[in-house]
C-alpha cells in the first residue's frame, strides 16, 4: 500500500530512503493523521524518530519511507516522512507486536502472543484463509474466532480506504467512520460526489468535503458544490436554533461562504427544491411583510404537524369533570400538608379545567408543588398519569420530587432506532400513549422535531400540562417550542412569579429572580453565623488567576467547607469554550488535578480518554439511551475489545473507540450544555472576555443549575453586562403563527 503525504516546505536537504519496523508510537492524532514514531532501521544503532502524516500506524508494521532529515531544536534529529509504503511485518517478533497493537478489534497482547506462539510466521496466512484453525488455541471459541477473522478482513480492506482518504486530508478517525458507512464502495462514492461526506458522516463538515472535492478537480461553480453548500448553510443555521431561514438571508450567507454569485446560489436553492432537499413557503412576518421561508423537509413537516396535533388535542372534549374547586383544593391541601398561595390556587383551578395548559416560572415559585397537587387529584379519580422530561437527569429529578415515575421523552415514546428521521418511535399516532394525563417538565428544552413526535403519540382524550421556565435558554435543537405555545395564545398559561418561603431563604433563588428582572444580584456574602450562604461572588479580573481560584475551589475549598465531592457534586459552568476560563483550558487543568488514578487510557480524535475521567455525551444516541448533556465517569477501557465503558445515571454504557467523538471531558461544560440538569454545587466564571456570550438568560440559566451552592468568579462589570443584555437571539420559527391560525379556525367554527 502506498501514500504520498503533503509536501513540506522550508527544507532543501536531499531526499533519503529508510526502511524499518515501528517499535513505539510516541504520538498519533487520529483526526489529522500526524504521528511521531520510533523506528528500528537496520544499520542504525538507535531507534530513529520519524514524523509525518501516517495513516493508523501499528507497532510491528514495516515502513519504507522517503523523506528529509531535520534537526528539531528540542527533540534533535528527526526523519520527516514525505512519502511511504507500509508492509506487514515478517519477523515473529514483528508479527506479534503488530497483532497486539490494538489495531485489530478482539486481538490484544495476550491473544496475539497465543496466535504467534501457535502459528509463527504463518499467523497472517491463517487469519486470511484458515481462521477455523484459531479454534485449536486454548481460550478461543467459535464466536471469538469468527469475530477475530471478520475484524482482520475489515481492517485489511479498511487500511486501503484509509490511505486513499488520508491523501485527501481526512484523518484516520473520520476515515474509519467513512469506511463503516460506505464499506468497500468508499472510494467510488467519494470520487463521484465527495460532498456526500458532509451529509452522511457525523463530524465531517462541508469545509472538509469541499477541500477534498477541490483536490479532485471539482469546479468552484459546480452545481454539486453549490447545492451542497446551500444545504450546509441550512444545517448550520438549524444548529443555531432556526427551524427555517428567510430566502434572502440564505442566499446572502451561501454566496459569501461559497464565493459565488447570488444568482448561482438561487439556482442551487431551486435545485435543492426540485430534489426535495428543501421546501419553500411564503409567509407573512410579524411586521406584515410577505417573505419566503426555506425549510429542510423534516423541520417543515414537524412544525406543520405539531400545530395540527396540538389543535387536535385542544379540540377534544375535556376529560376532567371534577368536583367544584372549593371542595377539591382544600382536600388536596390537607392531603399534601400545604397551603396554596392565591396564585397557586388560581393555577390549580386552571389546570383542573384545561385540556392543555402551560405552567411557567422561575426557581422557588411552586411549579413542583402544583404538579404534585394535579397528580394527587387525578390519581384519586383513577386517571392514568405519565410524567416525562427531555433528559435523564430531569426525569430522575421529577421522579424524586413527585414520587411518581418519570421517563425521558424518548424512552416514554419507546424510541428504538439511531436516526430520528427513521421514525423509529414505537409510540405514535397508531400506537398512542396509555394515559389520561401527561405532564412534561423542562418543556423549554424540547426542540421542534421531538415536540412533533411527542404530540402525535398523545391520545386525543388526554390532557397535557407543559411545565418549564420560559426565561431559560431555549432548546439546543431547532425551535422555541415553549415560548411559541405561550405566544400563540392557544391555551391557558400560568406564569408563577411569587417566591415562596423556602425560596426566600435561598440567595440562589433570590438572585436568579433579580437577574431575570434586570436587577444586579446581591454579591455580598450573606452567611449568618454557623449558617453559610448558598451564593458567593469572588472578585477577580485576571482570567489566569481566576483559573487558579476555580481549581482551588473545586479541589479544596468547597469540599472542605460543604463536604461536596469534587467530581460528582461540583460542576464548573462557563459561557465559552475558548480562553483561560473556557471549557477547553478548564477541562485540561481540572483533569490534571482531579483524575490522578493513572488508569488505562486511549487517544482518539486528538483527545485522551482515561479511566476515571468525567465525560459528557454531546449528541443524542437513542440506541444507547444516552442524550446530549448526560454526564458520566469512565469506568473501564478494554483495549482488546476496543471499548470504553462509561458509568452514566442510566447505567453502564459501552462505546467503541470509533464512537469517542460523542464524548467530551466534563470537568467544565458550557452553560448551554447544562440545560435540564441540576448539580449540588456550581462554579461559574463570568469575565469581560466572555463579552460576546454575556446575556441575561445565559447567566440566569447558569445560576439556576445550582441546587445547594453557586459560586461566581469574575468581575462585577461582567455580571452587569450580562444582566443588562436581555436581547436574545431571534429564532426563525412559525409554530406560534400556525397555532394562531388554528385558534382562529376553531373560533370561526
Amino acid at each position: 500500500m502506498g501514500y504520498k503525504a503533503p509536501q513540506h516546505s522550508g527544507d532543501d536537504k536531499e531526499t533519503k530512503e529508510l526502511t524499518g519496523q515501528i517499535e513505539r508510537i510516541t504520538y498519533s492524532d487520529a483526526e489529522s493523521g500526524y504521528a511521531v514514531l520510533r523506528i528500528a532501521v537496520k544499520g542504525y544503532p538507535e531507534l530513529v524518530t520519524a514524523v509525518g502524516t501516517i495513516a493508523s500506524p501499528a507497532v510491528g508494521e514495516v515502513l519504507s519511507m522517503k523523506g528529509l532529515w531535520t534537526d528539531h531544536p528540542k527533540f534533535g534529529s528527526q526523519f520527516k516522512v514525505v512519502e511511504y509504503r507500509s508492509f506487514a511485518p515478517s519477523s515473529i517478533q514483528g508479527i506479534e507486536k503488530y497483532l497486539g497493537s490494538g489495531l485489530i478489534k478482539g486481538i490484544g497482547p495476550s491473544i496475539a502472543e497465543k496466535i504467534v506462539s501457535f502459528f509463527g510466521a504463518d499467523s497472517f496466512k491463517i487469519l486470511d484463509t484458515q481462521p477455523e484453525k484459531l479454534l485449536d488455541i486454548e481460550g478461543i471459541g467459535e464466536k471469538k474466532a469468527t469475530a477475530i477473522h471478520q475484524a482482520w478482513l475489515e481492517q485489511r480492506e479498511m487500511r486501503g480506504v484509509m490511505l486513499f482518504l488520508q491523501s485527501y486530508g481526512i484523518g484516520t478517525g473520520y476515515a474509519l467512520r467513512v469506511f463503516r458507512h460506505y464499506g468497500s464502495a468508499s472510494v467510488q462514492v467519494l470520487q463521484e460526489n465527495p460532498y456526500r461526506l458532509a451529509v452522511d458522516i457525523f463530524g465531517i463538515g462541508f469545509v472538509t468535503a469541499d477541500k477534498i472535492a477541490y483536490s479532485m478537480g471539482f469546479s468552484k461553480e459546480s452545481p454539486l458544490r453549490i447545492r451542497a453548500g446551500v444545504l450546509h448553510v441550512m444545517n448550520e443555521l438549524t444548529r443555531d436554533g432556526h427551524v427555517f431561514v428567510p430566502i434572502e438571508e440564505l442566499t446572502a450567507s451561501a454566496a459569501e461562504i461559497l464565493s459565488v454569485s447570488p444568482e448561482l446560489v438561487e439556482k442551487g436553492i431551486e435545485d435543492g427544491r426540485l430534489n426535495q432537499e428543501l421546501i419553500i413557503e411564503w409567509y407573512t412576518d410579524i411586521e406584515g411583510k410577505d417573505d419566503c421561508a426555506v425549510y429542510l423537509p423534516p423541520f417543515h413537516y414537524a412544525e406543520v404537524h405539531s400545530a395540527k396535533n396540538l389543535c387536535r388535542i385542544l379540540s377534544s372534549p375535556f376529560n376532567g369533570h371534577y368536583a367544584a374547586p372549593d371542595i377539591v383544593i382544600p382536600w388536596v391541601q390537607q392531603e399534601l400538608g400545604i397551603n396554596f398561595a392565591e396564585q397557586q390556587t388560581e393555577a390549580l383551578k386552571t389546570a383542573l379545567s384545561s385540556q392543555v395548559m402551560v405552567i411557567t416560572g422561575g426557581p422557588g415559585t411552586g411549579k413542583t408543588t402544583l404538579i404534585k397537587a394535579i397528580i394527587k387529584i387525578r390519581s384519586e379519580r383513577g386517571f392514568r398519569i405519565m410524567l416525562a422530561a427531555p433528559t435523564g437527569r430531569a426525569a430522575k429529578r421529577m421522579t424524586e420530587a413527585t414520587g411518581h415515575e418519570a421517563k425521558t421523552i424518548h424512552r416514554m415514546l419507546e424510541y428504538t432506532g439511531s436516526s430520528m428521521a427513521g421514525g423509529d418511535f414505537m409510540k405514535n399516532e397508531t400506537n398512542t400513549l396509555d394515559c389520561d394525563l401527561l405532564v412534561v417538565d423542562e418543556a423549554s428544552m424540547i426542540d421542534q422535531i421531538l415536540f412533533h413526535h411527542l404530540l402525535k403519540a398523545i391520545p386525543k382524550e388526554a390532557s397535557v400540562v407543559f411545565v418549564g421556565d420560559v426565561d431559560q435558554l431555549p432548546s439546543v435543537g431547532p425551535g422555541n417550542v415553549l415560548k411559541d405555545i405561550i405566544n400563540s395564545g392557544i391555551c391557558p398559561v400560568v406564569h408563577l412569579k411569587e417566591i415562596f418561603r423556602q425560596g426566600e431563604e435561598s440567595m440562589i433563588v433570590v438572585n436568579a429572580h433579580r437577574i431575570n428582572s434586570g436587577e444586579m444580584p446581591c454579591l455580598e456574602d450573606k452567611s449568618n453565623g454557623n449558617s453559610p450562604s448558598d451564593f458567593y461572588f469572588i472578585e477577580q479580573n485576571d482570567p489566569d488567576k481566576a483559573l487558579e481560584i476555580i481549581k482551588e475551589l473545586v479541589t479544596i475549598r468547597i469540599p472542605q467547607k460543604f463536604g461536596f465531592d469534587p467530581v460528582k457534586d461540583i460542576q464548573v459552568l462557563t459561557p465559552m469554550h475558548r480562553g483561560s476560563v473556557g471549557t477547553t483550558r478548564l477541562n485540561s487543568e481540572l483533569r490534571e488535578v482531579l483524575n490522578i488514578q493513572h488508569g488505562s487510557k486511549v487517544q482518539r480524535m486528538g483527545r485522551i480518554v482515561q479511566e476515571g475521567d468525567k465525560v459528557m455525551q454531546i449528541r443524542n444516541n437513542y440506541e444507547k439511551d444516552v442524550y446530549n448533556g448526560d454526564i458520566g465517569t469512565v469506568h473501564r477501557i478494554d483495549g482488546e475489545e476496543s471499548k470504553v465503558i462509561v458509568e452514566m445515571d442510566s447505567g453502564r454504557v459501552s462505546y467503541d473507540f470509533s464512537e469517542l467523538d460523542e464524548l467530551i471531558h466534563a470537568y467544565a461544560v458550557s452553560i448551554h450544555k447544562s440545560q435540564g440538569s441540576e448539580y449540588p454545587a456550581v462554579v461559574i466564571p463570568i469575565m469581560t472576555q466572555h463579552y460576546m456570550m454575556l446575556q441575561r438568560n445565559l447567566l440566569y440559566t447558569g445560576i439556576t443549575r445550582g441546587k445547594k451552592l453557586v459560586v461566581i468568579v469574575g468581575t462585577k462589570k461582567a455580571v452587569a453586562i450580562a444582566v443588562k443584555n436581555d436581547k436574545t437571539r431571534k429564532r426563525y420559527t412559525r409554530l406560534a403563527g400556525r397555532l394562531k391560525e388554528c385558534l382562529i379556525g376553531r373560533q370561526t367554527i
